[in-house]
């Protein structure tokens, strides 16, 4: 089993050309290159860029977005959330409470062994706690079991952040505006900008290149909206962390970076390291729900059998508020895996 999950082809992926797999690759890591750009790369012409990239962008209901630097924006309390009710709410019942919320990122809809899985930030603790014991007060008649925990290390992906949460953050009102812009089109021009915000082209230009130099955002990339033929599988995982825990985490990393080449959509889009209800948090994409049980959540038990993970999981249904950021990236060079230390009893930690 441990040799055949490194050899990874998607049916999904191999749906699409090259040059199409090629773009989206370029705008996952840069959403504002241009169509000239784009067609100088390719070697095709620019109008072949443009006829191309409307038809994907229909296709996949792509969304064009910033990565924001979360801890440069003072937006420091990353949760994630699952949640099993004994009667699920309706969606619109869920879409209505959680949007209401600046704190509310993501919300996703899960079938199988859990039924929610939320993505929660907020400007100070407290904030959290409050919109934490909120939404399960908002949610008591439902019967919740509500797991929250805090995101230790985002190793692969990002979660889009709304504008309600970015016109909170304390940062002059010019900055928020463009911010906001931005993430409502990552590919706006400036001229664009200028309009809706009513400030002139230079000073959205210099604001632009200040917002950059501050690190407040990572990089333009973009979001899939729509998916078919395909499914995303998440998983929580808890441990009872053995002596040999280090050594048999070793063999799952290589997993999380096995990819097609330029793929369309990246096999995993996110994986966390989690502190609190439960230990490590990932959402693959895959061609089947047998697909996904088998080289997710089958492989991950037979690959850390002396820790006896306790798994639940789920495909994902719907996605009732933001967005997931469903891309191509190079996991290889984007894949962050926390080593622990072998002398971590000699350390200071203890």
């Amino acid at each position: 089993m441990e040799e055949e999950s490194l050899e990874f082809s998607s049916r999904f992926n191999e749906k699409y050309s090259l040059v199409s797999r090629k773009m989206i690759r370029m705008l996952s890591e840069n959403s504002r290159l241009t169509s000239t750009e784009i067609a100088g790369r390719l070697g095709i012409s620019r109008q072949a860029v443009a006829k191309r990239l409307s038809r994907l962008e229909k296709e996949f209901g792509i969304r064009y977005v910033p990565e924001f630097n979360e801890d440069k924006l003072g937006i420091s309390n990353p949760h994630i959330v699952m949640v099993k009710f004994r009667e699920k709410p309706s969606q619109s019942y869920l879409a209505d409470i959680f949007s209401r919320s600046y704190i509310t990122q993501v919300v996703v809809s899960v079938k199988g062994t859990y039924d929610l899985l939320i993505y929660a930030n907020s400007l100070s603790r407290d904030a959290y706690i409050h919109w934490d014991k909120g939404m399960q007060i908002l949610l008591a008649d439902y019967e919740p079991s509500w797991r929250s925990s805090d995101i230790g290390h985002a190793q692969l992906g990002f979660y889009p952040l709304r504008n309600d949460l970015l016109g909170r953050v304390s940062i002059p009102e010019e900055y928020k505006t463009i911010l906001k812009a931005l993430n409502t089109d990552a590919r706006a021009s400036f001229e664009s900008i200028s309009k809706q915000s009513g400030m002139r082209v230079n000073r959205v230009v210099y604001n632009f290149k200040k917002l950059l130099k501050l690190g407040y955002i990572k990089r333009f990339t973009l979001a899939m909206t729509k998916l078919e033929n395909a499914v995303i599988m998440t998983h929580f995982a808890k441990y009872n962390i053995s002596r040999t825990f280090e050594n048999d985490a070793k063999g799952t990393r290589p997993v999380y970076r096995a990819d097609d080449q330029y793929p369309l959509v990246s096999r995993y889009i996110i994986t966390n390291q989690l502190v609190g209800s439960y230990d490590f948090f990932s959402a693959g994409v895959f061609d089947s729900p047998e697909v996904a049980y088998k080289r997710n959540i089958a492989w991950f038990r037979h690959q850390l059998k002396p820790e006896r993970p306790k798994l639940v999981y789920g495909i994902v249904d719907k996605v009732i508020v933001g967005n997931l950021p469903v891309r191509s990236v190079d996991t290889y060079k984007e894949y962050d895996a926390i080593v622990w230390s072998p002398d971590f009893r000699k350390e200071e930690h203890l």
